[in-house]
């Protein structure tokens, strides 16, 4: 399956659950020093904040070489524990949808177009060997399973 539809799943799937979850639990963590629902979603749009740039940028270089973000201070100062939940889920909805668009504007070739030069095994979340060439659609991809991942994380929490 195409990224962009595993992304399109992802968020039919999420939404509803994610709505249904009642608003004065998501802004609890379950431990210090553990994010809340709320900043978990934050993280996720700010996950897709750097992941469209570098999905744009992606297809304008040679390689996949891209910083990485430091995602704790990144929740911090944006204050995600005390922002309306239902914005929130908004926010990463539309913003999700966008990247599926992107996604899918990218043509098959760019998508695949093998890169040596890649910093996956440092910013991508399932580990990537540094010494196998690396495609965009391999990132793509595994922004899909972030999201699924802290998906599954809410969820099973609440």
């Amino acid at each position: 399956m195409r990224p962009s539809q595993s992304l399109l799943d992802a968020i039919e799937r999420a939404v509803p659950a994610l709505l249904a979850i009642p608003a004065a639990r998501t802004g609890v963590a379950p431990a210090p020093g553990r994010w809340s629902p709320r900043e978990i979603v934050g993280h996720l749009i700010d996950s897709a904040s750097n992941n469209h740039r570098r999905f744009i940028l992606a297809q304008q270089q040679d390689d996949l070489v891209f910083p990485g973000y430091a995602q704790d201070a990144w929740v911090a100062v944006q204050r995600y524990r005390d922002a309306p939940w239902e914005e929130l889920v908004s926010l990463w909805r539309g913003f999700n949808l966008h990247l599926a668009r992107v996604m899918e504007a990218t043509p098959e070739a760019e998508r695949k177009r093998l890169r040596q030069r890649h910093n996956l095994h440092l910013i991508a979340f399932k580990t990537f060997p540094q010494d196998q060439p690396a495609t965009l659609e391999h990132l793509m991809q595994d922004y899909v399973d972030h999201l699924e991942h802290h998906m599954a994380q809410i969820l099973a929490r609440t």
